[in-house]
């Protein structure tokens, strides 16, 4: 006789014949779970916190420089008159759609958006007391 694998399971109540705890041992274990732990923020101090001020003063410039550069330099005659794209009109032509320098342009606003939402929520939290 094979038992049914799509019949659920009865419950055998402890001290009953066919159960293997007694009644003792009734109660299951519990598992002690431990509290999620929420990230403690980092607190930075003297020179660490200068480093971490210039660093993220330094992301926001190269984010914003190269945003920039990405938004103009496609609309520009520099950007298929230059030496590396001479040797290769196929890539040239490539360059030159439309569709590649609005990418291009697209990609240039979301890097500005990316430095200037860093810089706008850039917070420095106090050390505990």
């Amino acid at each position: 006789m094979s038992a049914d694998p799509n019949a659920p399971l009865k419950r055998i109540p402890p001290g009953s014949p066919g159960s293997n705890l007694s009644p003792s041992e009734s109660t299951p274990a519990t598992v002690l779970d431990n509290p999620p732990v929420e990230p403690q923020p980092v607190h930075y101090t003297g020179f660490a916190l200068w480093l971490h001020r210039a660093t993220v003063l330094m992301f926001v410039f190269v984010c914003a420089s190269i945003g920039v550069l990405l938004v103009i330099l496609p609309w520009r005659p520099e950007w298929t008159d230059n030496h590396l794209l001479l040797g290769n009109p196929s890539l040239r032509a490539f360059v030159a759609n439309g569709f590649v320098r609005g990418l291009c342009s697209g990609l240039g606003l979301l890097d500005i958006w990316i430095g200037f939402w860093e810089a706008v929520h850039y917070r420095e939290d106090s050390p505990p007391k």
